[in-house]
């Protein structure tokens, strides 16, 4: 613990959902809910608005339209998500050469390693400086925590929601804690807050008083020690830069079960190419390979194979995921696979490129051997373009806008930018020549140098929520692909929603 309230936690206010409300004026003050719009979609993130109807993140997509059916829905446009997280980790970076990023609008940072505060006031005047310098970069807001520990300071962060500050004093911890529910505390969860409750333990300070021997005697030495540690106010985990990845994975949920043994078998090493594709880009190879499979009942297998050394080859990956899939019965139906890679290292074993070459001598052999009547023909003809809600377009005529919603072969486009009155809305053919994929205009003018193109090229996938995933996913399903945006999926183009 700190003697100064110099940890301090920054997170942004309703991320995606402010995002989308800043780059279409019509729906400033209006529900916004973002995330896989299919059968199987779930809320990544909801407005503020939204959340007066009790809609919240994780939800599935089913009960957040039956809660607030006139809200907007629209699918996440995660490259343009990431390049406003950049603008504001350059700003933390500013601050200290400590910063721990959570996720794309979370982060911790040190700001006595960075020689910004050294006390109470000047801790405050960073914080506060930081959320200006956040509304003027990007337009959003954030709320910040400054505290002498992690925990305290992300508690604070969100006593502070929205658009607020609040600083833990060191010294009240106690006082500050003690009436919050159990729940607070990171780690309880629903099931040991429930476990606590049924003991007679609701508040934090019921906690303290119980003390560490009776926690331990309930929870466990691991995480009764713990949390009676966290129940006195206690943390001293520091703001760690860099954080070594111990896996590397990708999964997609599919809007349909499917049942085809050989369509499955070609998802995983879809997976697998994607998964090495990642591993690669992070400059790790792995010696265990990960199959994960969620059937029809919601059961959820997870098979492992590990290698005599380290690889980062497509051959050898693809072909120890098959070798998984053919242990897992799939009979009645698969609705997740994923494909991972753990036991890092940043080097490959040589005696591995051997098996891939054996691998990728048998590849010939074993394509011919599928029955031609279980391959999937491509249509005969172009795929009709179909447009993703939420995502950016621009017009021959009308200039930028974003699709509102599209179905029966027409697309409602709204015509507006941030900064401008709320525009009109038009319809067209999804095939209209003059009617192409934009970019993302960025939400404060000069601020947008580099901004990546926030809508996608349109497609048949992209008007089933995703860019060539299957089952109309909106993204994908692993954690780093999602920026902590879970089991997001998309099925078909839903129809033109109305403001």
């Amino acid at each position: 613990m700190r003697a100064a309230p110099t940890i301090l936690h920054l997170d942004m206010d309703a991320f995606f959902a402010a995002a989308e409300q800043a780059a279409k004026p019509s729906l400033r003050g209006k529900p916004v809910v973002v995330g896989g719009l299919g059968p199987r979609g779930v809320v990544a993130t909801a407005s503020y608005e939204a959340r007066r109807f009790g809609v919240h993140s994780a939800m599935p997509m089913g009960q957040a339209r039956r809660l607030a059916p006139n809200a907007a829905y629209l699918v996440p446009r995660f490259a343009f998500y990431r390049s406003i997280s950049e603008q504001v980790m350059r700003l933390l970076g500013g601050l200290s050469p400590l910063v721990e990023p959570l996720s794309l609008d979370e982060a911790f940072v040190d700001l006595e390693a960075g020689g910004v505060a050294g006390d109470t006031a000047s801790a405050r005047a960073v914080g506060e400086r930081l959320r200006a310098d956040i509304l003027a970069t990007t337009g959003l807001t954030g709320s910040v925590g400054l505290a002498g520990s992690k925990m305290l300071a992300k508690i604070a962060s969100e006593e502070a929601k929205p658009d607020g500050l609040v600083l833990m004093e060191p010294g009240t911890e106690r006082a500050l804690l003690g009436p919050k529910s159990v729940r607070i505390l990171p780690g309880v969860g629903p099931a040991t807050g429930e476990h606590l409750r049924r003991a007679g333990m609701t508040t934090v300070s019921d906690l303290a008083e119980a003390g560490e021997d009776e926690l331990v005697r309930l929870l466990g030495r691991a995480h009764g020690t713990s949390l009676y540690r966290m129940a006195q106010g206690y943390d001293d985990r520091p703001v760690v830069a860099e954080r070594d990845a111990k896996s590397v994975s990708v999964e997609d949920t599919f809007a349909v079960d499917l049942h085809d043994r050989v369509r499955i078998r070609s998802e995983v090493e879809r997976l697998a190419e994607r998964c090495v594709g990642r591993l690669r880009a992070s400059g790790h190879s792995g010696r265990t390979i990960v199959l994960k499979v969620r059937r029809f009942d919601f059961s959820t297998l997870t098979r492992s194979e590990t290698l005599r050394g380290p690889t980062d080859a497509l051959g050898v990956v693809r072909e120890a995921a098959g070798r998984l899939l053919d242990s897992v019965d799939t009979t009645g139906g698969v609705r997740l696979l994923g494909v991972g890679v753990s036991g890092l290292a940043d080097y490959t074993q040589e005696d591995l490129f051997a098996q891939e070459a054996e691998v990728r001598a048998g590849e010939d052999v074993e394509a011919e051997s599928v029955p031609a009547e279980a391959v999937v023909a491509e249509p005969a003809g172009p795929a009709e373009r179909s447009w993703a809600p939420g995502h950016d377009v621009r017009h021959a005529v009308y200039g930028a806008g974003w699709v509102q919603g599209s179905g029966l072969g027409r697309v409602t486009v709204r015509f507006e930018e941030p900064g401008s009155a709320p525009g009109r809305v038009r319809t067209f053919a999804v095939d209209d020549p003059e009617l192409e994929a934009g970019e993302a205009v960025p939400l404060v003018r000069g601020a947008g140098a580099g901004l990546p193109v926030g809508g996608g090229a349109p497609s048949a996938a992209a008007g089933r929520g995703g860019a060539g995933l299957p089952g109309g996913s909106a993204a994908p399903s692993s954690a780093a692909d999602r920026g902590g945006a879970p089991g997001l999926a998309a099925g078909p183009g839903s129809h033109p929603h109305h403001l």
